[in-house]
């Protein structure tokens, strides 16, 4: 086994790259709600991201890997540098970095927050899981919480003094979850008495805060059926009764071993064991599920992010190695007795490196749009602006989970072949890797969930208004692309690409206009897959032309190869990605039926 290699997470500068060359953070500094931000301020919080990601987090993460939460006498306690690690993440101020003073937030980006969020999942997504999650249901609690709802829960939250976490699986139901059965009685006193069983709850109980907030989703007694009769409820597992914290009747009946993100607990609760657990209301009744997908939104993104930065970490572990680990020698070099070369000079490596590299920095893009399409969302100060960036956002959102989960996880995988016949041993890191990634895949629903809904509701959605806005935004990038010289093929193969995605929607827009949504959505997992490619296609054609442009300047040679790393990168998505969509578009046009006219009986 060799010595620990320093491993930096993230490329600093792409970071630097994607944050001001491709997507100006700066400008966004003109909005007033980010008026008291510069570049400094942004600079600062990155750097004290990426330091504690470096020094605190990715150090003890094989420790923490080998050790998860353990369930002793009713109570989850999880690794002891999971402890020290918790007040330094608070500290950082993340758990409300993007919320306004009002409840204590810096009112950052989102833009800037998630870059600096990826460092933090790189170094332990364990660890950063806590913070999420707390931030989710904070950011719940304030958006539809009552005034005295936010005193009583979301301020401790935001403060990092409990934490919170989201209660919706149920056993029986999974992500259906219309069908849950969880009830919620009203009592005089104002609460309700929850009852009921949830599982796979991540953070849901452990040794890090006196207390966690449950955002459980339940039916109140005589509500109708289905979706339109779930509720929202703030269940803490342990309320405060004069001025103590007591027993809140939820119960963990058991941990759930999941193969990676090993030091974040994964719970089954029991809610009203004794019929005593107080719930609050959260909101309108019969409304929970719309505001839980605010939530499930954030969360969506955030595991978006957990799959990029894992790649990241694998990919910067495999280019360690690639350039320190001799092996072989090139087809060219006949005499044995001549030294062996680094991996890194065979072409079959750099082929699974530049996919890595092309992955990790394109998914890493994405998601960093994404971000910014939340930002002007949500803050920018012209209606129509904000609305084209949520019909945008509404529609990357799938795109921004669960491509980085999927070729995340392949990335992953060449990260541990270009480790070779170490690669699979529990004594390098890329073994741990790839168990991480694949949760990525299932967490905040599965790929085929995103599929659905990305067919199914967001790219139909208002005769198809946001994609034709994606559409607009991609063909200024082409424009761009031809006046600034690139190689003109990327172009054509991304507008053939993109003209491909927009016949197909458009055709299987019709087949569910007529009634034929089984056909229309049979291969829904394959238009996302293409989506994703045309998404990443576009981010890299982005990136491509900031590149030729900053060349055209001139420059230090080391720059100059950090741009010519781009456009390898682009290259490469242009000629060996981009030309998958045509056969996955024909694909979804045939409705082809070989696995939806499958008979149980037939396996």
């Amino acid at each position: 086994m060799s010595a620990p290699r320093a491993n930096v997470l993230l490329d600093d500068r792409t970071v630097e790259f994607i944050l001001y060359e491709m997507l100006d953070a700066e400008a966004l500094c003109n909005l007033p709600d980010f008026g008291e931000h510069n570049r400094h301020t942004f600079d600062l919080f990155l750097t004290s991201a990426r330091t504690l990601a470096r020094r605190v987090l990715f150090p003890n993460y094989r420790t923490i890997d080998a050790a998860p939460p353990v369930l002793r006498d009713g109570r989850v306690y999880v690794h002891p540098l999971l402890k020290t690690a918790w007040p330094q993440l608070v500290d950082l101020g993340l758990i409300s970095a993007t919320r306004g003073p009002e409840v204590g937030g810096a009112q950052l980006p989102l833009l800037v927050a998630s870059l600096a969020s990826a460092y933090l999942m790189a170094g332990n997504l364990s660890a950063y899981g806590f913070i999420g999650l707390t931030s989710g249901a904070a950011h719940l609690l304030e958006a539809f919480g009552s005034t005295e709802l936010k005193a009583r829960f979301m301020a401790p939250l935001y403060a990092g003094e409990w934490t919170g976490t989201m209660a919706l699986t149920e056993p029986h139901a999974g992500s259906s979850l219309g069908d849950i059965r969880t009830r919620a009685t009203p009592t005089r006193a104002g609460h309700h008495l929850i009852r009921g069983e949830k599982v796979f709850i991540s953070a849901a109980a452990h040794d890090l805060a006196p207390n966690v907030v449950q955002m459980v989703l339940a039916r109140a007694d005589g509500a109708p059926a289905g979706s339109h009769g779930v509720s929202l409820f703030a269940v803490p597992n342990r309320r405060e009764e004069d001025g103590t914290l007591v027993d809140n009747d939820v119960a963990v009946s058991g941990l759930v071993h999941k193969i990676g993100w090993r030091g974040l607990p994964s719970c089954v609760l029991r809610f009203g064991e004794r019929d005593d657990c107080h719930g609050w209301l959260v909101g309108e009744p019969n409304r929970g599920l719309g505001q839980m997908f605010q939530m499930m939104n954030e969360a969506r993104i955030m595991v978006g992010l957990n799959g990029v930065a894992t790649a990241s970490v694998a990919y910067q572990e495999a280019l360690g190695y690639a350039r320190e680990r001799t092996q072989g020698r090139l087809q060219s070099q006949r005499d044995p007795e001549s030294p062996q070369v680094p991996l890194l000079a065979h072409a079959d490596v750099r082929r699974m490196l530049l996919r890595q590299k092309a992955i990790v920095e394109g998914g890493l893009a994405l998601l960093a749009s994404t971000a910014r399409l939340a930002d002007l969302a949500a803050h920018a100060t012209d209606a129509e602006e904000r609305q084209r960036a949520k019909l945008l956002l509404d529609l990357l959102t799938p795109v921004a989970k669960s491509f980085p989960a999927e070729a995340g996880f392949e990335s992953t995988v060449l990260a541990l072949q270009v480790h070779g016949g170490y690669g699979y041993s529990s004594e390098y890191l890329p073994e741990a890797f790839l168990r991480d990634s694949k949760l990525n895949s299932l967490h905040e629903g599965t790929t085929g969930i995103q599929g659905l809904d990305l067919l199914g509701r967001k790219a139909v959605a208002g005769g198809g208004a946001a994609l034709h806005a994606l559409s607009d935004e991609v063909s200024r990038t082409l424009a761009r692309a031809r006046a600034c010289e690139l190689d003109p093929t990327w172009a054509e193969q991304l507008a053939e690409a993109l003209a491909e995605l927009v016949e197909t929607t458009t055709a299987l827009a019709a087949r569910g206009a007529a009634g034929d949504v089984d056909s229309m959505l049979a291969h829904s997992h394959d238009y996302l897959t293409l989506f994703g490619l045309v998404a990443v296609g576009w981010q890299w054609l982005t990136m491509a032309c900031v590149a030729q442009e900053a060349l055209r300047r001139g420059g230090k040679d080391e720059a100059q190869a950090f741009y010519r790393g781009k456009l390898a990168a682009a290259q490469y998505w242009a000629v060996t990605e981009l030309p998958r969509v045509a056969g996955l578009a024909a694909l979804c046009r045939s409705a082809e039926g070989s696995f939806s006219r499958l008979e149980p009986d037939w396996l």
